[in-house]
C-alpha cells in the first residue's frame, strides 16, 4: 500500500506548482497534473487480442525513467547530506530532493562535471549512478518507486490490454537521460543487443518507439546501423513529440531555470540542468528555425541562432557553449531513419518561441513569452522537421497530426493510443490525418 503521508505530499508540491506554471507561461494548467499522479489505464475492453503481436522497445523521453546512486563522498555540502551509502538508493525521482536542504544534497549528487578536453561528462566526485530496469517497463511507467508520479504507465498498461506482454513482448530500454546520445555507446550496445534478442525470441522484427527526446536517441542509433541489419531487425519506428529541430525552451531553462512543474528554487534547480549535456543539445537548430529569429529578448540584447556563444557568454555558462558546439553535429544534417516512420505529434497549441526578459535576465523568469504553434512545449517547425524524410529513403514516412493535442497526450490520450495500437497490431492503413502515404 502507498505510503499516504507521502502521497498527501506529493499532491500539495503538485497543488502548489501550478501557480507557478500559470506566471511562467501564462497558459491555464493541463490535465497532465492529473495524468502524472492518477494515469489513465485505458480501456478493458480492447477489442482486438492479439496472440503474436509485434515486439516494441520503448525509449523514453528527458527525465523519463528513474536513477540510482551509491555515495561514497569525500565531502558533502550540508553536514545533513548522507555521505556514503551501503546500497544504491532512487536519485531521480525522489520525494526528498524536494525538502528545503534535500535539494541541495539532491543536486550534489545529481549533477554532472564537464571535461572540455575529453568532450565527457562524469558523475560528482564520489557518486556511482545506474540506470535501473533496462529491459523492463517499470522504471518507465512511474518515475518514483511508491508509484506516484506516473509517465508511460497508461500507455503500457494500454498495449498489455491489448495482448501485449510487459517484459516480454513490450519492454523498454531506459537512459541516463542527463548525457546527450554521443556519450552513451554502452546504452547503445545494450540496446542493440536487446532488438536482436528480441527478434531471436519472438521470431518478428521489433518496433521502436520513442517519446520527445527519446526520438533524438533512436535516431542516433539507426544512424548507426546498416541497412542490411534495419531490414531485417526493425519493423518500424513510431515517434512521438520528437524535437527533431530542438525546442525554445530548452533555451529558457538554461537561461533562468525550469521546475518541473513543481514548487522548486528555480535558481537551484537550473544549477542541475545546466551540467547535463542533453539539455544544450536541446538548442533549436537552422533546420527549424531561421537564423535571424528572435529566441530570447532583453533590454540590452535579441539572441537568434547565430547569438548563441553570446547568449552562454551572457548567463554566466561558458561550458555550455562547448558542449553545443560539439553536440550539434551529430544530427546536424538529420539523416533518415532508414525504416518505416510514424511521425505523430500534437500541433495547434500555444508553444513558446520567443521569451522576453527585463533587465533582470537571466535571475529571473521572463516577463513575456510569445507563442507560436506546437504542442506547448516543442515548435511544430522543429516537430514536423520529419516531413523531409520522405523523398530521403525508400521507406514510408507517415506524417500523423493531433490538432490540439500537448506534449503528452501522445502518451495518455485515447485517440493517439489507439492509433499506436493499430500500427503495432497491423491494423494501421492511411489515417485520415496521415498527411504522408
Amino acid at each position: 500500500m502507498r505510503d499516504r503521508s507521502q502521497m498527501n505530499f506529493a499532491l500539495s508540491l503538485i497543488l502548489v506548482a501550478v501557480p507557478i506554471q500559470l506566471s511562467a507561461t501564462d497558459q491555464p494548467p493541463t490535465d497532465w497534473l492529473l495524468n502524472v499522479l492518477f494515469p489513465p489505464i485505458g480501456p478493458e475492453d480492447v477489442n482486438f487480442k492479439h496472440s503474436e503481436p509485434s515486439p516494441l522497445i520503448i525509449v523514453p523521453g528527458h527525465v523519463g525513467n528513474r536513477l540510482e546512486a551509491k555515495l561514497d563522498k569525500p565531502t558533502t555540502v550540508h553536514w545533513l547530506c548522507m555521505k556514503n551509502s551501503n546500497h544504491y538508493f532512487t536519485l531521480w525521482l525522489n520525494l526528498n530532493m524536494f525538502l528545503p536542504i534535500g535539494i541541495d544534497c539532491w543536486i550534489d549528487n545529481i549533477r554532472l562535471v564537464y571535461n572540455r578536453t575529453t568532450r565527457r561528462s562524469s558523475n560528482s566526485p564520489g557518486v556511482v549512478t545506474r540506470v535501473p530496469g533496462f529491459g523492463k517497463t517499470y522504471s518507465v511507467e512511474y518515475l518514483d518507486p511508491f508509484k506516484l508520479a506516473g509517465y508511460l504507465h497508461t500507455l503500457v498498461q494500454f498495449l498489455v490490454n491489448a495482448g501485449y506482454v510487459r517484459d516480454e513482448t513490450v519492454r523498454a530500454a531506459p537512459y541516463d537521460w542527463r548525457v546527450a546520445a554521443y556519450e552513451q555507446e554502452g546504452y547503445f550496445d545494450k540496446l542493440k543487443k536487446l532488438i536482436e534478442e528480441m527478434y531471436t525470441v519472438q521470431n518478428k522484427p521489433v518496433y521502436l518507439l520513442g517519446h520527445s527526446m527519446g526520438n533524438l536517441y533512436i535516431l542516433y542509433f539507426l544512424k548507426q546501423q546498416s541497412q542490411e541489419w534495419k531490414d531485417k531487425f526493425i519493423n518500424g519506428f513510431i515517434s512521438l513529440g520528437a524535437p527533431w529541430g530542438g525546442t525554445v525552451k530548452s533555451l529558457a531553462v538554461l537561461a533562468s531555470g525550469d521546475n518541473y512543474g513543481l514548487a522548486l528554487d528555480l535558481m537551484k534547480i537550473r544549477q542541475q540542468q545546466r551540467t547535463t549535456t542533453t539539455n544544450p543539445w536541446l538548442l533549436p537548430t537552422r533546420q527549424a528555425w531561421p537564423a535571424d529569429h528572435i529566441f530570447v529578448s532583453t533590454p540590452t540584447y535579441n539572441y537568434t541562432y547565430k547569438d548563441y556563444r553570446k547568449f552562454f557568454t551572457d548567463i554566466g555558462y561558458e561550458d555550455g557553449w562547448f558542449k553545443w558546439q560539439y553536440s550539434k553535429s551529430f544530427l546536424t544534417d538529420l539523416p533518415p531513419p532508414g525504416v518505416e516512420l510514424y511521425c505523430m505529434y500534437g500541433t495547434e497549441v500555444p508553444t513558446p518561441m520567443t521569451y522576453i526578459y527585463n533587465e533582470s535576465f537571466p535571475s529571473n523568469q521572463p516577463v513575456q513569452i510569445i507563442y507560436g504553434v506546437g504542442d506547448n512545449t516543442v515548435n511544430k517547425k522543429s516537430l514536423s522537421l520529419c516531413r523531409q524524410w520522405k523523398d530521403q529513403q525508400k521507406q514510408k514516412v507517415h506524417v500523423i497530426e493531433l490538432p490540439g493535442k500537448h506534449h503528452f497526450d501522445t502518451i495518455y490520450d485515447i485517440q493517439a493510443l489507439e492509433l499506436i495500437q493499430d500500427i503495432l497490431l497491423g491494423n494501421y492503413s492511411k489515417h485520415p490525418l496521415d498527411s504522408i502515404n
